[in-house]
C-alpha cells in the first residue's frame, strides 16, 4: 500500500512538508492534536471547549472508541464491577472541572430514601475519623463522563487509528503520523500537522515481575500465573469449583481487590479456597521519616486513603515539589511514595477472619523462582529470613503493577530519540511546570504530556482523576497564554457552569 513511512522519515528528526509530499502520505490541518484518547485526552478537550475552543481546532487521535475504554477494562479485570467503588475522593470529578455537585451530593439526590440521601453526605462530613473515606461508583463515574462526551461533542474530534509517532515540523510545529484502521484510508499512513500536541498516552501496558515473566515464557503456562490486570476470571471459576490454593503477590489496591473477590466467593459460593499473600516487605506498624510525615500500617500494609497525601493535589506537598530539582525531588517522591492501599472496615475485617479460621496466611520473602508442581500446580520458592520456602498452589496472581518503563511505549520511545525530550529524576517522561515536555519546542509549537508517564515532574498525583484536571488547567492556561484559546474568566466560567448543570452543549 502506498504513503507509508520512508526510511528517510524513520531516521529524520525533523520533517519538512515536502519529505511528507515525496513520501505519498496525506497531511491533514489541524491546531491541536491530543494523543491516546483517554481520560488524559478527555479532561484536556473538556477544559478546552468550556475556555471556548471550537471542535475543528482540536483532533483526538485513539485506538479506543471512548475515552473511558481502558479504564473500565482494567477496573473489571481487577475486580472492580460497576456498583463497586473505586480509589478516588468525591470532588474528583472528571466530567465536571468546577468539581459541584461533587460525586457525594450527586449520590445523595439519586437516592429514593432518607438513609440513601444522608448516608453518602455523612460520610464525606466525617471521613476519615467516624467513617472511611467517601469513594463514586464506578458506574456512576463513567456514566457521567459519557454524558459531558456528548455535551461537548467529543464523537466529532475523534480520529481512529494507531499513532506511530510525532516528530518536529520545520518551521514549527509537528507531525502526528498514524495509521488508520483498515479500509479507512486509500494510503498505509496518515499525517496530522499541528501547532500543538498533546500526550496521554496512558500506562505502556503489563508488568510482570522477573521471576513470573521468566516461568511463563519456558513453561508457556498462562493460565496458572496470571497478572490482576490481564483476563483472569477463569481463576475465579475454577476455585468456585475445586478447593485449591492460590499465591497472590502485591501490596496495593489492586491486591486488596483480589483478595476482596477471593473472600467474597468463600462467602457467597461456598468455595473453600486456600490463599497465600506473599509480601516481599512487611509492614508492622506507623512508619515514616518524621511525626509529621508518618503513614499508618499494619499486618504487612502500608495504608493510606489515596495514592497520596492529599496535600499533592492542593496543599504544602504540592508547593513543596513545585519548587524542588533532580535529587531532592526524586527523595521527596521516595518519602511520600511507595505501595500502599486504603484501609476499609470490610477488607480489615475479612482478613482478620481468614487468619482466625486459618485460610488466610502471608509470608515475608524475596521470590527466587517459580516451577510446575506435582498434580498440575505451581511451585514458588520464596528466599525467606528462616531460609527457603516452597509454597506450592494452582494459581499466583500478580498484581504488583503496570509497565513503568516509558521505554515500552512506541510513541514515547520515538520521543526521547527524535524530538529532544529527556527522563525526570523517577525515570519517566520530562515536564515543565505547565506540562510542557522540556527539549521539544518547536517554534511557535508546544509539546504536552499529562498522566502516568510524567510520574516524576513538579507535580506528584498526575495519574489520579484530579491530576489528569490540574494539568489540563495548567496547559489550558498555557495555552490561553500564547492566544491558542480565551483565558477562562469568572464569568464564562459560571456561565459554563450554569450550561453544564442544564446539560446543555458548551
Amino acid at each position: 500500500m502506498r504513503g507509508d513511512l520512508t526510511p528517510a522519515l524513520v531516521e529524520t528528526s525533523v520533517w519538512t512538508d515536502g519529505m511528507l509530499a515525496q513520501a505519498g502520505i496525506p497531511v491533514h490541518d489541524t491546531p491541536l492534536v491530543t494523543v491516546g484518547g483517554g481520560i488524559g485526552s478527555f479532561v484536556l478537550v473538556d477544559y478546552l471547549r468550556i475556555a471556548g475552543a471550537p471542535t475543528s481546532a482540536i483532533r483526538v487521535l485513539s485506538n479506543i472508541e471512548t475515552p473511558w475504554q481502558t479504564y473500565r477494562y482494567l477496573t473489571r479485570v481487577s475486580q472492580i464491577p460497576d456498583h463497586e467503588r473505586i480509589r478516588s475522593d468525591s470532588g474528583s470529578t472528571p466530567d465536571n472541572i468546577w468539581a459541584f455537585p461533587s460525586y457525594a451530593v450527586r449520590e445523595a439526590f439519586a437516592a429514593r430514601g432518607l438513609r440513601g440521601f444522608v448516608e453518602p453526605l455523612f460520610r464525606v462530613a466525617t471521613e476519615p475519623l467516624l467513617s472511611d473515606y467517601f469513594t463514586p461508583r464506578i458506574g456512576a463515574v463513567l456514566d457521567s463522563m459519557a454524558r459531558e462526551a456528548a455535551r461537548i461533542s467529543y464523537p466529532q474530534m475523534l480520529v481512529p487509528g494507531q499513532v506511530r509517532m510525532v516528530r518536529r515540523r520545520a518551521g514549527g510545529g509537528y507531525f502526528t503520523v498514524i495509521t488508520p484502521p483498515s479500509g479507512r484510508s486509500e494510503t498505509r499512513r496518515v499525517a496530522f500537522r499541528s501547532r500543538h500536541v498533546h500526550l496521554g498516552v496512558g500506562y505502556p501496558g503489563l508488568k510482570f515481575l522477573p521471576d513470573l515473566q521468566e516461568y511463563r515464557s519456558r513453561y508457556g503456562d498462562v493460565r496458572r500465573v496470571v497478572n490482576a490486570y490481564e483476563p483472569h476470571e477463569h481463576v475465579y471459576d475454577e476455585l468456585i469449583r475445586h478447593p485449591a490454593t492460590v499465591v497472590v503477590r502485591g501490596a496495593g489496591i489492586v491486591a486488596s481487590r483480589i483478595l476482596d473477590r477471593l473472600i467474597t466467593d468463600r462467602d457467597r459460593h461456598g468455595a473453600r479456597t486456600h490463599i497465600v499473600h506473599l509480601f516481599r516487605t512487611y509492614v508492622r506498624g506507623s512508619h515514616g521519616p518524621s511525626v509529621f510525615m508518618r503513614r499508618r500500617g499494619g499486618d504487612g500494609w502500608a495504608y493510606q486513603g489515596f495514592n497520596y497525601p492529599k496535600s499533592v493535589w492542593g496543599g504544602q506537598l504540592k508547593a513543596r515539589m513545585r519548587a524542588l530539582e533532580g535529587e531532592e525531588r526524586r527523595a521527596l517522591y521516595e518519602t511520600i511514595g511507595g505501595t500502599n492501599t486504603p484501609r476499609r472496615r470490610k477488607w480489615q475485617e475479612q482478613l482478620a477472619r481468614g487468619r482466625h479460621e486459618g485460610w488466610y496466611a502471608t509470608r515475608v520473602g524475596e521470590v527466587e523462582r517459580l516451577t510446575p508442581g506435582p498434580g498440575g500446580t505451581v511451585v514458588t520458592r520464596v528466599r525467606t529470613a528462616d531460609g527457603m520456602l516452597e509454597v506450592p498452589a494452582a494459581y499466583v496472581i500478580d498484581a504488583t503493577g503496570l509497565v513503568a518503563d516509558i521505554r515500552e511505549h512506541r510513541v514515547l520511545a520515538d520521543l526521547l530519540d527524535h524530538s529532544g525530550a529527556g527522563h525526570n529524576p523517577l525515570g519517566r517522561l520530562d515536564v515543565e511546570r505547565t506540562f510542557e515536555v522540556r527539549g521539544t519546542r518547536s517554534g511557535s509549537g508546544r509539546l504536552y504530556a499529562s498522566g502516568a508517564a510524567t510520574l516524576g515532574g513538579y507535580f506528584p498525583g498526575v495519574d489520579t482523576f484530579l491530576g489528569l484536571q490540574i494539568a489540563a488547567q495548567e496547559i489550558c492556561d498555557d495555552l490561553a497564554s500564547q492566544g491558542f484559546v480565551p483565558r477562562l474568566g469568572v464569568a464564562r466560567s459560571v456561565s459554563q457552569w450554569v450550561r453544564w448543570m442544564r446539560n446543555q452543549p458548551v
